[in-house]
């Protein structure tokens, strides 16, 4: 029987808990170490070295500096046993991805704070079509855009739109807030019985699960309706 140290204890062998990928996807991103997410690029250690710990060895190297990971080359990182050409070229590209998110601009989410900034925002998507579709916008706690997304396409005069699948991706969205829309080929700005019927399921099955619908928006010709604004979404 082989006598693994626990630095060299097979991660397959510890608590599901405490591996780097299950701990990611239980616990998110923001979890996990430093040695952890390069352990997870490294994908496995060596036959005496688990990953964690080989990654926990390389970034001893560096002073744990993860600007100064960034500045190894490739045959800096293969002196490290268990680093082969293909996970020297991963390491690099995962730290050059980094680099260049900090270089990249943050782009300024837009506000959503009236039936006008939605109809600006999904207009572009909605007009001048022959068929139904039925749009979602997703928002954050502050009211910013964080999605957009089309749910379905319909024909002339309806679309088909699944609560269950409105909250599924709004929860996966990690949205604080919706705003559904859909167009009216007609033109008319006027909500169907339908419209309304389902208004009022959607907004009621979001009180549930704690996401609010702060808007339906109809496009139709020359402008939009906004139950909102028209005192039709109740409290």
């Amino acid at each position: 029987m082989e006598n693994y140290t626990p630095a060299s204890f097979p991660i397959t062998a510890w608590a599901e808990d405490d591996r780097p990928r299950e701990k990611l996807q239980n616990m998110g991103r923001h979890a996990l170490s430093d040695a952890e997410l390069i352990a997870i690029l490294l994908g496995s250690g060596s036959r005496n070295e688990s990953a964690v710990s080989l990654a926990k060895r390389i970034l001893r190297s560096v002073d744990n500096n993860l600007n100064q990971l960034g500045k190894q080359t490739l045959a800096e990182l293969m002196k490290f046993k268990g680093i082969g050409e293909a996970k020297a070229i991963t390491i690099a590209a995962a730290t050059e991805l980094g680099r260049r998110r900090q270089a990249s601009d943050i782009i300024e989410r837009p506000l959503i704070n009236s039936s006008r900034d939605t109809y600006l925002i999904i207009a572009p998507q909605l007009l001048d079509h022959l068929h139904e579709e039925f749009w979602m916008l997703l928002l954050n706690k502050s009211n910013k855009l964080i999605g957009k997304m089309q749910l379905s396409i319909g024909g002339t005069d309806a679309t088909i739109a699944d609560v269950k699948i409105i909250f599924r991706k709004a929860i996966e969205g990690q949205a604080a807030s919706i705003v559904v829309c859909h167009n009216h080929p007609s033109g008319s700005l006027r909500p169907s019985q339908a419209d309304i019927d389902l208004t009022k399921k959607i907004k009621e099955a979001g009180k549930i699960v704690d996401v609010q619908l702060m808007d339906h928006v109809i496009i139709g010709d020359g402008g939009y309706f906004s139950f909102r604004d028209e005192g039709l979404l109740g409290e």
